[in-house]
């Protein structure tokens, strides 16, 4: 996973206004349903594209979960900045994921199921996680080229990440998001 891991180095670019603008973070959060009771893991959170949005609308713990504690430190300077006091911090990979069992409503996974070694195994950890009725929302670049993003060869289609959904037992909805990317809202059957 190491070659394929994002560089905190340049977690600044994450941020951008293009970049939030290309996303639209507010539209994605609402077409996964969160509420301001929902219990929430940002998997492979970075510096926290998804978290702060997250969390302006959750009003209950925000399990902000990442492999690199550099991202994580990242991430905790912007949550003191928008003085959010309800984010949980675990180091942790999604092939083993340092959570319970059955602890959260839904689960954003942004730009980082690509850089897992077994997604069977992350899929499994997710399902874990997962409440009766829980929602993820899987994030990604599309097997194309393009100008940002990882290398063509580090991508996963939306066909490939259906599939491994669905033969793990998730029903998929697909999104288009635009010429780079692409969403999978998933729940289990």
């Amino acid at each position: 996973m190491s070659e394929k891991k994002f560089d905190p180095r340049k977690a600044d670019k994450l941020l951008t206004k293009k970049r939030v603008d290309k996303l639209k973070p507010y539209e994605l959060i609402d077409r996964l349903g969160v509420s301001e009771s929902d219990a929430i893991a940002d998997l492979g959170a970075c510096n926290g594209f998804f978290t702060i949005p997250l969390a302006k609308v959750s009003k209950q713990d925000v399990y902000v979960v990442d492999i690199e504690p550099q991202m994580l430190d990242l991430l905790k300077y912007r949550v003191d900045q928008e003085n959010l006091d309800h984010i949980q911090y675990v180091t942790s990979d999604l092939e083993d994921i340092a959570l319970d069992e059955d602890i959260v409503d839904k689960i954003m996974v942004a730009f980082v199921i690509h850089e897992v070694t077994s997604i069977e195994k992350a899929l499994s950890e997710i399902k874990r996680i997962m409440k009766p009725n829980a929602k993820v929302m899987f994030i990604e670049w599309e097997k194309v080229a393009s100008d940002s993003g990882p290398p063509l060869d580090h991508r996963i289609s939306s066909n490939e990440l259906i599939k491994a959904l669905e033969t793990e037992g998730f029903s998929t909805e697909h999104i288009t998001l635009n010429e780079d990317n692409y969403a999978v809202l998933a729940e289990l059957k």
